[in-house]
């Protein structure tokens, strides 16, 4: 490790993940998106780890997407490997099994947009935004945004906000699915904090059942996603935590649970 476009922090069992190119608007480039793969590839390594909050340096955006002056000559292989890539790495985000808490300040648009995406739960700043306006530039989202967006908030919804590339305000991405939460100014990153530190709380093994039930069963026919559900329901009773739970609750004091 050691980009300096990606900055790691550890708080006890929490990491934030900061993009560190605020000079550029936190623009993916090549090597930004290899080191941030590489960044969430090491968090696998600790089994400590409760959760991750994704944000970015500056307070002006989160990301403004990738950076058009690597798009500018690419040819249709070229465009596929940037695809690949992106794609890639929002898969491993999405697919983490420790919770990724997408602390959003500022501007989230094309593949800033389609990172956020891709986390499980998304805090957004009064200023910040979402867009996909890679229509304008006479592309189309490549990081996954197509799929996402239209599973997140709908398919006329999303078509809709690609077709047109326009920009969803925090309240209105508020109130229609794309985030979660929209923090009071200069409280982003305490309240993502205070929420990765309630979830952290929790059963970790139970947290990363509910986070494979969604995201893996999403993409299932119901009766398939339901027998998935049972299958990592009923596997959670061969764990400590369970045990801990249940007897904790019972004797009606918390519970220690040790991810095991």
């Amino acid at each position: 490790m050691g980009s300096p476009l990606i900055i790691s922090e550890r708080r006890d069992s929490l990491e934030i993940i900061r993009l560190n190119r605020p000079e550029k608007l936190n623009a993916l480039s090549r090597e930004m998106i290899l080191a941030l793969s590489e960044t969430f590839t090491d968090s696998k390594t600790k089994p400590e780890l409760r959760a991750i909050i994704l944000t970015a340096a500056g307070d002006q955006a989160f990301c403004a997407g990738t950076d058009v002056t690597e798009l500018s000559k690419l040819s249709t292989k070229e465009g596929l490997d940037v695809s690949e890539r992106g794609q890639a790495l929002c898969n491993q985000i999405e697919n983490s099994p420790v919770p990724v808490i997408g602390a959003i300040n500022g501007v989230a648009a094309g593949g800033g947009c389609e990172l956020a995406l891709a986390c499980h739960i998304r805090i957004t700043s009064p200023n910040g935004s979402f867009s996909l306006p890679e229509t304008k530039l006479g592309l189309i989202p490549g990081y996954g945004g197509t799929q996402r967006l239209a599973r997140e908030i709908g398919p006329g919804r999303a078509l809709e906000i690609m077709l047109t590339g326009r920009t969803v305000r925090a309240e209105e991405a508020l109130r229609i699915g794309l985030t979660n939460r929209v923090a009071a100014a200069g409280d982003l990153l305490s309240e993502a904090e205070s929420l990765a530190k309630d979830i952290s709380s929790l059963a970790p093994l139970a947290i990363r059942a509910c986070i494979e039930a969604v995201t893996r069963g999403i993409e299932l026919p119901l009766a398939e996603g339901l027998a998935l559900e049972a299958q990592l329901f009923s596997g959670l009773f061969a764990t400590n935590d369970t045990r801990e739970g249940t007897r904790a609750f019972l004797e009606k004091r918390p519970p220690v649970f040790k991810g095991n």
